[in-house]
C-alpha cells in the first residue's frame, strides 16, 4: 500500500468516525529497530534487535520463547510509556507487535505454546494466555487465591498442557500445576523455604526446582514424588535439562572463588560428572544436542561471550557483552542452534542482540 493510499484511507476513516480506533491499533505495532554492528573486541558481526532508547528483556530459558521456525521471538519491553509489556519480534522485518499487557508484567516470563500460535505470560497474580498468531484477547488461566501472591518465575511445560506457578503466603511456598486444557490447579510442591528455578522436565511428568539456596529438587506434577538431588555440594546456578530430559546441566563454583565448571547430573543413576571448566561463566545455554555451549563470563577483565565446544573443551570469544551484571546476559541458542541471542546494558539501556553462528555450530533439529 502506497503512502498516498494510506493518507486517503485515514481521510476516509476520519469521515467515518473511526479515527480513534485506527490510532489505537497503530500503537500495537512498532517499526524495526534492527542495527548491524561489528563487535569491537572480536570483529564478529552482530545484530542489535532493540533500541537503547528503552529497556528490553529476554525471558528465562526455562520455557521456549523462540519460534521453532526461527522467524520470531518473544520479549518484554518498557518502550510504551515505561510500562512493561510482552512483544513479538519478527526477525525478517525487525518489526515488533504487542502480544500481552497488564499491571506488573513479569519481564522474565513469556512462553510459546508448542504450535507457536499462543503464549503464556504473567501480570501480577494472574497467568494469562494470549494469541501470537492472529487476533483475540488474552484470557486468564489462573489467579493466585486471596492471601497468596506470585513468588518467582512461572514456567510452561514442553508439551504446553500445563504451567508451573510459584506462589507464597507468609512463610509457605508452593508450586501450582495449572492445566491449560481445563479449569483448576493442584499443588505439586510445598516448602517452608523459597522456591525458584522452576524447570519442567522434557518428555517426563516432572520438574526441577531450587529449594532455599543450595538444594536442587526433583518433583512429579502430581506431587507424589519430591526429593533432593545429590549434585556436587557446592554453590551452583543455571540448572537446565538436556533436550531428552535425561540429564541436568548446571554451573558449579568450586574453590578457588571465581572459577566455574559446567557439570552434568543424571537423576536416574545419581551420576555427577565434570563437562568442562569455564572462563568464570555467570550463566550459559546449550545448543540442541548439548555439544556446544554459549557462556557469559563474569570476569570484569574479560567480559566476553564464549562458545565452548564440549568434545575438545575449547572456548572461542565471539562478542564482548560488557554487561554491568553478567548473570543477566542470559545467552541462549535458537532451536536449530544456528543463532545465539543475549541481553546486555552495554549501550545504556538493556538491549537484545543476535549473532549467526552457522559457520561455527552444526544445525540441530528444532
Amino acid at each position: 500500500m502506497s503512502a498516498t493510499t494510506r493518507r486517503e484511507l485515514l481521510t476516509l476513516a476520519v469521515a467515518a468516525g473511526v479515527k480513534p480506533l485506527l490510532e489505537a491499533a497503530t500503537t500495537h505495532a512498532f517499526p524495526s529497530e534492527l542495527k548491524r554492528v561489528i563487535d569491537p573486541a572480536t570483529e564478529f558481526p552482530l545484530l542489535r534487535l532493540t533500541s537503547p532508547d528503552h529497556d528490553a528483556f529476554l525471558p528465562s530459558q526455562a520455557s521456549r520463547f523462540i519460534s521453532r521456525k526461527n522467524n520470531f521471538l518473544l520479549y518484554t519491553s518498557d518502550r510504551a510509556g515505561g510500562k512493561a509489556a510482552v512483544y513479538k519480534l519478527e526477525f525478517k522485518s525487525g518489526e515488533s507487535s504487542l502480544v500481552g499487557e497488564g499491571e506488573a508484567i513479569e519481564p522474565r516470563f513469556a512462553a510459546l505454546t508448542p504450535d507457536d500460535r499462543s503464549c503464556c505470560y504473567a501480570a501480577g497474580e494472574s497467568l494469562l494466555l494470549a494469541p501470537v498468531q492472529g487476533s483475540g484477547k488474552p484470557r486468564e488461566l489462573y489467579r493466585s487465591a486471596e492471601g497468596w501472591h506470585r513468588a518467582g518465575l512461572p514456567a510452561l511445560t514442553e508439551d504446553g498442557i500445563a504451567a508451573l506457578w510459584p506462589e507464597q503466603r507468609d512463610q509457605t511456598f508452593r508450586v501450582r500445576f495449572v492445566s491449560l486444557m481445563k479449569a483448576g490447579a493442584t499443588t505439586a510442591a510445598e516448602s517452608s523455604e523459597p522456591i525458584a528455578d522452576l524447570m519442567p522436565r522434557p518428555r517426563r511428568a516432572g520438574f526441577l526446582y531450587r529449594k532455599g539456596q543450595q538444594e536442587l529438587m526433583l518433583a512429579s506434577f502430581d506431587g507424589q514424588q519430591n526429593y533432593r538431588l545429590k549434585i556436587a555440594p557446592l554453590p551452583f546456578s543455571t540448572p537446565q535439562w538436556s533436550a531428552d530430559g535425561r540429564t541436568i546441566l548446571y554451573l558449579s563454583r568450586p574453590d578457588p572463588p571465581g572459577l566455574a565448571e559446567i557439570r552434568e547430573f543424571t537423576p536416574d543413576t545419581n551420576e555427577d560428572k565434570l563437562v568442562s571448566k569455564t572462563s568464570q561463566y555467570a550463566g550459559f545455554g546449550r545448543n540442541g544436542n548439548a555439544t556446544v555451549f554459549v557462556g557469559a563470563s563474569g570476569s570484569k577483565a574479560s567480559p566476553y561471550l564464549f562458545l565452548l565446544v564440549r568434545a575438545v573443551k575449547r572456548e572461542l570469544a565471539v562478542a564482548e557483552h560488557k554487561a554491568s551484571d553478567p548473570s543477566t546476559v542470559m545467552p541462549v541458542f535458537s532451536p536449530n542452534s544456528q543463532r545465539i541471542f543475549f541481553e546486555t546494558d552495554r549501550d545504556g539501556h538493556r538491549c537484545l542482540y543476535s549473532m549467526v553462528v552457522d559457520k561455527l555450530v552444526e544445525e540441530t533439529e528444532p
